[in-house]
């Protein structure tokens, strides 16, 4: 009982670290509309997720690395996320994650875990569609996922 006690009290830490600035989506989607290429963190009908990695600030003519507040308080997060993994078996990601989502209710937090899974079954069921039709359902049952978890603010 202890040892969660500890573990709360870590993960608070390190929610309470992470209030300082919003988190930056690092969801970022192709949608591909009227032959145009548009790039957008909110979800498209057909739209093709993007993995993004933002950059910690390089010094381009001295190349020493500069770091802010916010990527000491980053790389501070992976840190104590590392630190704890052996006891919850999360990455630095994930324990973000987790604490977003103890602000939420109930409710909206019981909702977050369906969506994920979810999500991944609608992503096959999108790649696996072969037929026009069937396509077209698959995208549009992603599309609607993919609005409610950015809705509920699951990510």
């Amino acid at each position: 009982m202890k040892l969660l006690s500890l573990l709360a009290l870590l993960l608070c830490t390190t929610v309470a670290i992470a209030q300082t600035l919003p988190q930056a989506s690092r969801t970022v989607y192709k949608c591909e509309e009227g032959g145009k290429v548009n790039y957008s963190d909110s979800p498209c009908l057909g739209a093709k997720k993007v993995a993004v990695e933002p950059t910690r600030g390089l010094n381009k003519s001295s190349g020493r690395e500069l770091q802010g507040s916010d990527v000491r308080n980053e790389r501070f997060r992976e840190g104590m996320a590392e630190a704890i993994k052996p006891l919850t078996g999360m990455n630095a990601q994930q324990v973000d994650q987790f604490g977003r989502r103890q602000r939420l209710s109930p409710e909206a937090q019981r909702q977050c875990r369906g969506l994920d899974q979810q999500i991944p079954m609608a992503e096959a069921a999108e790649a696996a569609a072969k037929a026009d039709p069937e396509l077209k359902a698959a995208q549009k049952r992603l599309f609607e996922l993919r609005a409610a978890y950015r809705k509920q603010s699951c990510d």
